[in-house]
């Protein structure tokens, strides 16, 4: 998987935008449709002015791969509709190689994050169990938070982590990563 440098301006907006994301989620537990609507429209119009009609393509192309990705978690209550929307405009800003890239490292520094988190609070065996009921559910054809309440991030037994943190250090990460390997 070959990672492609994105223009300086293109990185800036994107370390910005996932800052400013992760502050809001931090403090707020939300981030702002106004702010995930103007990383969508900038993702567009960047990669539009920067690569013209295959820009385009490569904005819509990270667009829908990460819809496709998070709209079922969040159909099944296990993600935020913000987080959806703050990686769907990663991915219009991005494109889809590199959104898929970004979206390892991230699901790599949010998994670190919730195990820390796990230490810290506590919870880390009920938290195995719940995992280990997912898929069953699943095969059931089955939501898993019908079962298990806790499993609804919107739930008030539900232990949450504020994704967009683990977002914006995942695309950090990603501009970091992305120099090196160039």
């Amino acid at each position: 998987m070959q990672i492609h440098i994105l223009p300086t301006a293109i990185e800036i907006f994107l370390a910005v935008l996932v800052l400013v994301a992760a502050i809001y989620d931090f403090r707020y537990r939300r981030i702002p449709n106004r702010l995930v609507l103007t990383g969508i429209c900038a993702g567009f119009a960047l990669n539009g002015f920067f690569f013209g009609l295959g820009g385009l393509g490569s904005a819509g192309a990270g667009f829908g791969l990460a819809a496709a990705i998070y709209l079922p978690m969040f159909a099944l209550r296990a993600m935020g509709g913000g987080d959806v929307k703050l990686m769907v405009a990663v991915g219009s800003l991005a494109g889809a190689s590199n959104w898929f890239v970004l979206f390892l490292i991230t699901a790599i520094v949010g998994g670190i994050m919730a195990v820390g988190l796990l230490l810290v609070r506590g919870g880390f065996s009920r938290t195995v169990l719940n995992v280990l009921r997912i898929p069953r559910a699943l095969l059931r054809l089955r939501a898993p938070y019908r079962d298990h309440p806790e499993l609804d991030v919107t739930h008030s037994t539900a232990m949450t982590l504020p994704h967009g943190v683990s977002i914006a250090v995942g695309t950090l990460l990603f501009i970091a990563l992305s120099h090196n390997a160039g």
